[in-house]
């Protein structure tokens, strides 16, 4: 067994696909309309779904926005440099809602960007001695 994907309803795909492509730097692995049930699958990723776990962004079409819960944490991605890999991010309009710098109560270097629809994404630094 392994993992395949993770799925995230988003509000506006298109919004969503931009963040997802162009600010993290994911690929547009595959999309498909299923017009009967009114939604749109869209998959991406930092490889080929084969080999990867990637992302489903799930977009109801009759749904402008969803209550993200109180118990969703994040999505992680691991990062070789957290600075500029956070530069990188603002500079193309992401948000990072925490700076760089050791997790609470331990020594790996962490920060937090958000996506459209207030998703967290934690980078972790791979350098780092331990992971969260």
């Amino acid at each position: 067994m392994r993992m395949l994907h993770t799925m995230l309803r988003v509000a506006d795909l298109e919004r969503s696909l931009s963040f997802y492509t162009e600010v993290l730097g994911m690929q547009l692995l595959r999309r498909k309309d299923y017009p009967s049930g009114r939604f749109t699958l869209a998959f991406v990723g930092y490889g080929s779904e084969k080999d990867h776990t990637v992302l489903e962004l799930t977009h109801n079409w009759d749904t402008d926005s969803y209550t993200l819960g109180d118990a969703y944490g994040h999505i992680a991605l691991g990062v070789e440099d957290i600075h500029s890999t956070c530069a990188g991010i603002a500079d193309k309009g992401g948000r990072v809602v925490r700076e760089p710098g050791p997790m609470k109560h331990g020594t790996t270097v962490i920060a937090f960007v958000e996506d459209p629809d207030g998703y967290k994404v934690e980078l972790i630094e791979l350098s780092s001695k331990a992971h969260a």
